[in-house]
């Protein structure tokens, strides 16, 4: 096994998207991911069509490079078995509501007895505290509490889902990532391990890092349309002749005077600068329109990838997939399904020189590595054989 992280061992508890999602980033970097999941209770990625050598080709992806074991946490077997199994991880990833691993008997307390250095990180929606942290909800209800789907949307349509999984996503994974991460270097300085309270609402509400300052310190709030980046200047989407859109983004005035020469009108250079005057914002994204839907998308493709202008074409996911871009950064890999042959997923974004990211198999069946698990931590042909007749593992 190769990869920055090829020294940990995880044990993850966790389904869905974001607890999977950081796992992954983990063995992709190398780390040995040990998935548990329950025999009676499948993780309901596993369900999500397509399907891909009879898996769900999400399943195969969250899960890739990952072993399995099924446990049953509500067979005193199986919560036994987890507290041998921990003695040997580093890390506990957990994505129950607060409280849940207790009342099985593997929460962080349980499992520090049985590992005293073990780093324990539980994501949830809203926190181990507070008084919605018991409250179900998913992405857009944490962006929704967050207030960032306050000011994401139009004024004539009001605040839209956004449709990548910010709060799941950018908050749940990528926190828990960074946080395991600081505890494993802190672990290494002092030999103490810790718990990790990783709130998707938390995460989602700390990405406010342009729009907070002026509201926290001088009462100017967001909303929609009112920013400079959700809409509230040129800072925008503009359609094409032929029904396509290009993004504009060039902000500082040497990107916006070279984009206003392209269009054609380098009087409109100037209220650029403009920003803080709604309707000369206004005016001036009336004739950006109008300009741009003289030309068909192929037409000012043409003439946007000849000049450094901040303006780039809004691609369908298949046309990003082929990009020229993306493909010289290999974010498109093919990873081995059980058959030998390769299927397509995402690539990861960190790059590293010494040690790239590894991407062993697709995601396995349930318990599918249970007997080698077992085995591993010196269980007996007789051993595994009772554990399945009490039904604590599958």
């Amino acid at each position: 096994m190769s990869g920055p992280l090829s020294t940990l061992k995880v044990l993850d508890f966790s389904a869905l998207l974001p607890g999977p999602f950081g796992t992954m980033l983990l063995a992709d970097m190398g780390a040995d991911v040990l998935r548990v999941e329950s025999p009676n209770r499948p993780d309901m990625v596993r369900m999500v069509p397509p399907f891909d050598a009879g898996q769900s080709s999400a399943h195969a992806f969250l899960n890739r490079s990952k072993r399995g074991i099924g446990i049953d946490l509500k067979k005193p077997e199986g919560v036994a078995l987890v507290k041998q199994l921990v003695k040997e991880y580093d890390i506990v990833v957990d994505q129950f509501r607060p409280g849940v691993m207790d009342r099985l008997g593997v929460g962080y307390e349980a499992l520090k007895a049985a590992n005293p250095k073990l780093i324990y990180c539980a994501i949830t929606g809203y926190g181990q505290t507070g008084p919605y942290k018991d409250r179900a909800g998913h992405d857009m209800n944490y962006l929704a509490i967050a207030g960032v789907l306050g000011y994401n949307g139009r004024k004539s349509t009001g605040p839209a889902p956004v449709s990548v999984q910010i709060a799941d996503v950018a908050g749940g994974s990528c926190h828990a990532v960074m946080g395991i991460l600081a505890a494993v270097i802190h672990r290494t300085q002092t030999g103490e391990g810790q718990f990790i309270d990783i709130s998707m609402t938390d995460a989602a509400f700390t990405l406010h890092a342009l729009t907070a300052p002026p509201a926290l310190v001088a009462d100017i709030q967001p909303g929609l349309e009112n920013t400079v980046l959700n809409g509230g200047s040129f800072y925008d989407c503009y359609e094409t002749a032929d029904g396509r859109y290009f993004s504009v983004g060039g902000l500082e005035p040497q990107f916006f005077m070279q984009f206003c020469a392209a269009l054609g009108r380098p009087d409109l250079g100037p209220q650029g600068m403009a920003m803080g005057n709604p309707e000369t914002v206004a005016s001036l994204k009336a004739e950006i329109r109008s300009e741009m839907k003289k030309k068909s998308y192929a037409e000012w493709e043409q003439v946007f990838i000849a000049i450094d202008s901040c303006t780039e074409p809004v691609l369908t996911f298949a046309e990003a997939c082929a990009h020229p871009q993306i493909k010289a950064r290999d974010l498109i890999v093919g990873v081995p399904r059980p058959d030998g042959t390769l299927q397509p997923q995402l690539g990861t974004a960190i790059k590293f020189s010494r040690t790239p990211a590894t991407f062993r198999h697709i995601g396995t069946d349930l318990g599918s590595h249970t007997d080698e698990i077992l085995q591993e931590h010196g269980l007996t042909a007789e051993q595994i054989a009772a554990l399945r007749k009490t039904g604590a593992v599958a």
